[in-house]
């Protein structure tokens, strides 16, 4: 773990160190290591049953750590739990309010199980309601709502004690495109409001519309640590990419390209006609490739730069692509239900 003790810690809102969970022979945590900066989005990533809930469920206080050491809000997780949940809020994937009860009823309810009196229970659901945009929806009941706005409101509840840290887990799964950018918008107010936020997603796009920073978790272990820049970066910047009309012209592009890749081996992916190969100086080597496979006669369906993206980041450091909503593996599966028990 790089991070200092003592003042490197104060920087974070979320810092651990080696973190170790066992559940039988298996390690869900094997040295996990973690800092969040205090104010930002770190997005958490990983395959299902790498250890993604185990650790948002150990820096919670809800299961206890095997190993290692871990302070969220400044506070001990082991030593001061009580301490750490007055400081945190937890949204899960699934949503936790009532389908019966109205927006504002709602959240009035989670007041008094957070035991604000009335009246400021009363006070802080409008506080929410407002900040996120749901008091024209206030007292309809929330079969009314949609997706977004029922995720919104699943996020001021969380809200309630206005907490320092929130975890999220999977906040935008099966939401529409629309829903999922009310969603991120909401989140965002929150970071600009002071609030740090642990976020877990398998959507790699989200990750990297909202995280500052993300953290790559594998078997049990942190595999890369970056900006969603670095980690594009890690793997190779830009790219020319060209798909042609006529897969017999791949030979012919691959030569191209590899005229402006300094070196580098070009990519095919024959079944697709596409070819693309790593260059420096993206807009002559652009220029060049399709200036040269125009005078060979060959046609192209498409041409362009691009960046690297997340999915590649992941499949190059875990070797496959990330599961998507509703094809968790055995594994992720698993861990859900051992750090549940």
């Amino acid at each position: 773990m790089t991070t200092p003790h003592g003042a490197g810690r104060a920087e974070h809102a979320v810092w651990a160190e080696g973190l170790v969970k066992r559940y039988g022979d298996k390690r869900a945590l094997d040295g996990f290591d973690l800092a969040v900066r205090r104010g930002t989005v770190h997005g958490l990533l990983g395959p299902n049953g790498a250890g993604k809930t185990t650790a948002v469920r150990i820096l919670a206080t809800l299961v206890r750590l095997d190993g290692g050491r871990a302070t969220v809000a400044g506070h001990d997780v082991a030593r001061e739990p009580a301490r750490v949940r007055r400081r945190i809020g937890l949204v899960g994937q699934y949503a936790a309010v009532d389908e019966i009860l109205t927006g504002r009823q709602n959240l009035e309810m989670f007041g008094r199980l957070f035991h604000l009196g009335t009246r400021q229970a009363r006070r802080r659901a409008d506080e929410l309601l407002d900040r996120f945009g749901l008091t024209d929806a206030a007292d309809k009941q929330l079969k009314a709502y949609s997706g977004g706005m029922r995720r919104r409101l699943d996020l001021a509840a969380g809200m309630i004690l206005a907490p320092d840290v929130l975890f999220l887990d999977e906040p935008t799964t099966g939401l529409d495109p629309r829903s999922r950018n009310e969603v991120w918008e909401a989140v965002r107010s929150l970071v600009a409001g002071g609030t740090t936020v642990l976020l877990t997603t398998q959507y790699l796009d989200e990750a990297d519309k909202l995280a500052d920073r993300i953290t790559v978790l594998d078997r049990g272990v942190r595999i890369a640590d970056d900006t969603p820049a670095g980690l594009k970066n890690a793997i190779g910047g830009d790219r020319v990419e060209v798909v042609l009309r006529d897969a017999a012209d791949i030979p012919t592009a691959v030569r191209v390209l590899a005229g402006v890749a300094d070196g580098a081996e070009p990519h095919t992916d024959p079944e697709e006609r596409r070819v693309h190969a790593p260059v420096t100086d993206r807009v002559a080597a652009l220029t060049e490739v399709a200036r040269t496979l125009q005078d060979e006669g060959v046609g192209m369906e498409d041409i362009g730069l691009r960046r690297p993206t997340l999915d590649e980041v992941f499949l190059r450091l875990t070797g496959h692509r990330a599961e998507r909503n509703g094809t968790e593996g055995t594994a992720g599966k698993k861990e859900r239900e051992e750090t549940a028990a």
